[in-house]
């Protein structure tokens, strides 16, 4: 940019003599003198700027690209050259200059919202081997490994503190400034920078699937993925360019023939036809507005994998939300534990335990640190699940059943003290008998109220939330959040039919979004017009399937994301429309003679950096 903004420079000095030797001829040469030293002056500042131009233009010429930006400002400034307008020949490529450096000054900031995401990527990582500190490439290190971690250093791979406790800035994965605080036993991710304490971690993913390495590999591909808007002008510029040069043909030579006029007047037409017609404005201007629009969502913690789904994303009007860890933290806690008489209370939580050891479900995760004990795994003779149901374990020869009433049911299980309390209900039977419950609930997140009320007032009609809980638990959150919908009681496969449903039944032009973070929600965020997912604490499956991604988990960055969509799509429809009407008025007019080169400058570089300026708009 430097080197380009220098050359701009000196070839303005150069073209300001040249036009000033002209009015006042201040050094007294005679005319042919000053006209041949003009001519030498306009050519060394034509040549100053337009060299790469022109030499873009004739590589393209030799590869087939015959009608880009390059060829029709190479052959508009050489036929001015050609018919002595030197002013206007070099005023267009200087100015045309003047565009590119804006536009790359316009790229360049776009990108610095989301090249910040690049610096989170680690250069090395301290292996602890046998007492020892070892620096090693993070692609080094395998899962099991202890890796340790020092003030100021970034941390390489997803893990779990074993040692220490300190104060992390996560702001380059979640855009929050404020620090966060880990202690022993606590998760962290890749990409943090902590700031105090030393800390040992233990490395639970690889550096492929560690999650520094997914957002970078989000970022990269980001642009792949263009949306409508940009596939329509990167085609309509492939026709709209050849049509334009042929016009400027018949301009040039059909009309002298006919009329037997003047032809260097309709030359002059033709080549300010020319001038006009560059796309510069239209296929510049509307990715970069998308650009601008990816990298203010990165900046607030909001990665958009492409701007197609930014496209969609402003025209959502049904938003669908898993419950638990979407709308709920996430985080059970047992809140009662209810025995029968011949059952002992510590009993009925160590076998509820033991039979819900081998899942991964948050609800048998918060029976297993309620009991707080090692579980030793030899106990357990067999176990099996029953979808959507429960788990039935033998336990030192005894048969324990935890799980809804509907396993209960199944199992035949008489005399069960159903309760109206409101959480999640694990139901324990041991050897077909009923044994008690175990009482878990969860927390609404503190901005998921917000969220719903954000979302509306952005447009959303339809505020739907689908949970497997039961229907008191979906009741009570429905209470606090008001909610459209509320469907409980599902399957992984339900919530897909139900997201089928209201696909079915929605209008054609509105888009239906899905917002989730666990693995079952995957086929559902993959069926949706736009799949959301919770990054921080959502899993790896979400993430892959998701269109978008949540990385601070706070549902209220949805309502952020749409309005910086809409905005978006606002700025590149403003930009479109103000190009063509500026463009096809003064094509128009440079066809009849009656736009000068001076106006035609206008219409190409002057709209072109009006509509990247309008572009910088995204961010702010």
């Amino acid at each position: 940019m430097k080197k380009r903004l220098r050359k701009i420079i000196i070839s303005a000095i150069i073209f300001l003599i040249a036009v000033l030797i002209e009015k006042f001829n201040f050094i007294n040469l005679n005319e042919n003198i000053l006209l041949i030293t003009q001519v030498i002056l306009y050519v060394i500042s034509y040549l100053i700027v337009g060299f790469e131009v022109l030499k873009k233009a004739v590589i393209n010429i030799v590869h087939g690209e015959f009608f880009d930006e390059n060829f029709l400002m190479g052959i508009a400034t050489i036929g001015a050259f050609a018919i002595k307008e030197f002013p206007e020949a070099v005023a267009v490529m200087l100015f045309y200059q003047v565009g590119e450096y804006f536009q790359s000054y316009a790229v360049k900031k776009s990108r610095k919202s989301i090249a910040s995401l690049m610096d989170i990527r680690p250069d090395y990582a301290n292996l602890k081997v046998n007492g020892n500190i070892e620096k090693k490439s993070p692609e080094e290190v395998r899962i099991g490994d202890t890796i340790v971690v020092k003030p100021g250093e970034k941390v390489p791979l997803d893990g779990i503190v074993t040692e220490g406790n300190s104060m992390l800035d996560t702001s380059a994965l979640t855009g929050e400034s404020v620090p966060r605080e880990v202690n022993i036993n606590d998760n962290i991710l890749s990409g943090c920078i902590n700031l105090n304490g030393v800390l040992e971690i233990k490395v639970e993913k690889e550096f492929g699937e560690s999650t520094v390495s997914k957002i970078l590999d989000l970022v990269e591909n980001a642009t792949n993925k263009k949306a409508k808007t940009e596939n329509f002008i990167t085609k309509f510029s492939k026709y709209y360019t050849p049509i334009v040069v042929f016009l400027a043909l018949i301009i040039a030579f059909i009309p002298p023939i006919i009329t037997k006029t003047e032809m260097l007047d309709w030359v002059y037409r033709a080549l300010t036809f020319l001038v006009v017609s560059c796309p510069c404005a239209l296929v510049i201007s509307v990715p970069l507005s998308f650009f601008s629009g990816i990298g203010s969502a990165s900046k607030k913690g909001i990665l958009v994998k492409g701007s197609n789904y930014l496209e969609i994303l402003s025209k959502t009007e049904i938003a669908v939300f898993d419950k638990t860890g979407t709308l709920t933290k996430g985080v059970f806690d047992v809140q009662k534990i209810a025995n029968e008489k011949d059952v002992d209370k510590n009993e009925l939580l160590e076998l509820a335990t033991y039979c819900e050891s081998y899942s991964n479900h948050p609800i048998s995760l918060s029976i297993q640190k309620a009991y707080g004990k090692e579980i030793d795994k030899k106990r357990i003779i067999e176990s099996k699940e029953v979808a959507g149901k429960g788990i039935i374990s033998k336990i030192d020869n005894k048969e324990v059943a935890c799980g809804n009433i509907k396993l209960m049911e199944i199992l035949g299980i008489k005399n069960i003290k159903e309760t109206d309390e409101i959480g999640t209900i694990v139901y324990v039977a041991i050897d077909k008998k009923y044994a008690g419950y175990i009482l878990i609930s969860d927390e609404i997140k503190e901005d998921s109220k917000k969220a719903i009320q954000d979302l509306k007032k952005a447009g959303v009609k339809k505020t739907v939330m689908l949970t497997g809980d039961n229907k008191e638990v979906a009741e009570k959150v429905n209470k606090e959040l008001n909610l459209d919908v509320v469907y409980s009681e599902l399957l992984p496969v339900d919530k897909v039919n139900k997201v089928e449903e209201l696909l079915k039944n929605k209008k054609e032009e509105s888009k239906l979004a899905f917002v989730g973070d666990g693995i079952n929600d995957a086929p559902v965020l993959a069926r949706a017009d736009i799949g959301i997912a919770m990054g921080g604490l959502g899993s790896d499956a979400a993430i892959e399937a998701a269109d978008i991604v949540i990385m601070t988990d706070e549902p209220s960055k949805i309502a952020t994301a749409m309005k910086i969509s809409r905005k978006t799509l606002k700025i590149v429809y403003q930009n479109i429309s103000f190009a063509l009407i500026v463009k096809i008025g003064v094509l128009i007019l440079s066809a009849f003679g009656l736009a000068s080169m001076w106006l035609a400058v206008f219409a190409d570089v002057g709209v072109t950096v009006l509509a990247v300026l309008n572009s910088f708009r995204v961010e702010c």
